[in-house]
């Protein structure tokens, strides 16, 4: 016979805490995570994600941008959800709020960042980047893509291989800035199709624009027309 009940070890105070730091104790933070995320965006309706760099100054030509993709977000009817951050994040999310649309910042624990921005109508934040994307995808229409460095690209490159193995249907990824981005396609096209290791249908995934309406434009198209399927993929075994 155990020596002490299931409720007792429950109740007693013997101060250690080293408990909390258990991979079964982790799950329930992670589901915790997903409970209030699904909660908190349930409502928020047709939405666009919006994402690029913290770094980007305010006297910076990208955060002008941002703030112009975020009032035609607004315009257009849509909420706009950003990681919450500075940067070209709160940029977006200050477009969005002063066009008078809703402005949502998904946030993440970070060591070198601080909460969220003062433009933020709707905040959640999150421990677990897994989750915070989940959100992203889940309550968004389609990504616009600001200049950014490795979170925006592994949130953009993400992105895409959900759209190329079909996780996701309807979902446009539009780049915003050819002087930044160009490059990037172009290694895409010279190195990584010409070895064989994504297809040519894989390109066609992703828009490059450089004016913030024509952005907003082809993600609202895409999710009030529904976008054709994508043309086939399979010329590659490997996902990006």
């Amino acid at each position: 016979m155990p020596k002490s009940t299931t409720d007792q070890r429950l109740l007693d105070g013997d101060g250690r805490t080293d408990w909390v730091h258990t991979d079964p104790w982790r799950v329930l933070r992670i589901q915790s995570e997903f409970v209030e995320g699904f909660g908190g965006l349930a409502e928020v309706g047709p939405a666009i994600s919006v994402f690029g760099s913290a770094r980007t100054p305010r006297d910076h030509p990208d955060y002008a941008l941002g703030e112009a993709v975020g009032a035609a977000i607004a315009r257009a009817g849509f909420a706009c959800i950003t990681g919450g951050g500075p940067g070209a994040m709160e940029a977006a999310n200050k477009g969005a709020l002063r066009a008078g649309g809703l402005s949502v910042g998904l946030g993440i624990e970070l060591p070198f960042e601080t909460g969220l921005n003062e433009f933020v109508d709707l905040g959640v934040n999150f421990r677990y980047f897994f989750v915070r994307k989940t959100m992203f995808v889940k309550y968004a229409e389609g990504f616009v893509v600001l200049p950014g460095g490795m979170g925006t690209l592994d949130e953009m490159f993400e992105a895409l291989t959900l759209v190329q193995t079909r996780k996701v249907t309807s979902f446009p990824i539009v780049l915003l800035g050819s002087s930044y981005w160009g490059g990037l396609l172009d290694w895409l096209r010279d190195s990584a199709l010409t070895r064989g290791t994504i297809g040519e249908g894989d390109l066609s995934l992703i828009h490059l624009v450089d004016d913030p309406q024509e952005a907003v434009d082809l993600v609202v198209q895409g999710a009030r027309h529904g976008l054709a399927e994508p043309a086939d993929t399979t010329t590659s075994s490997e996902a990006m």
